[in-house]
């Protein structure tokens, strides 16, 4: 894959106008649309992201798509309602309701709710022709920088001692 249509299947640089102004996305910028869906809306603490399901999500010769690629589109749906930086998925609680097969087109709605100052509970609905197929809540903390930044900074504090 090209540098070009790589960043046109990431969301690096990506805005959507809601009702009143430009929203900017502002974390998952690498995330690949082609696995994960697409955002139609996003606004505060909301997003509709739609999952287009292709052959390479197939596990059978039915069609059937792996339930990792619905709840991949659902906690990215989950991470873009929150939308910010260092967002990070700490817990999730998911029901698949439905199956899903190559050829659907699923859409995710997440809806944040304000837990504390840095926790966030994410409700998210996934729906197909009106049935619904996924349903979670998704337990997100938002950190002050990159997780694995985190990371490397206790490991060189214990290397110390």
């Amino acid at each position: 894959m090209s540098e070009e249509s790589a960043q046109e299947n990431s969301y690096e640089d990506f805005a959507i106008e809601d009702d009143k102004n430009l929203v900017s996305l502002k974390t998952h910028a690498k995330i690949k649309k082609y696995l994960t869906g697409d955002i139609e809306i996003l606004k505060e603490n909301y997003a509709k992201v739609r999952l287009t399901c292709t052959n390479e999500m197939s596990v059978d010769e039915m069609g059937l798509v792996h339930g990792g690629f619905t709840f991949g589109a659902a906690d990215f749906a989950a991470m873009a309602a929150v939308n910010e930086p260092y967002v990070v998925l700490i817990g999730s609680k998911s029901k698949f309701l439905a199956p899903v097969k190559v050829g659907d087109v699923v859409i995710f709605e997440a809806h944040a709710r304000f837990e504390d100052a840095r926790k966030r509970e994410v409700d998210v609905v996934g729906v197909l022709n009106d049935i619904k197929v996924f349903e979670g809540t998704f337990t997100a903390v938002i950190l002050e920088e990159h997780v694995l930044k985190l990371k490397l900074k206790r490991s060189k504090k214990v290397k110390k001692s």
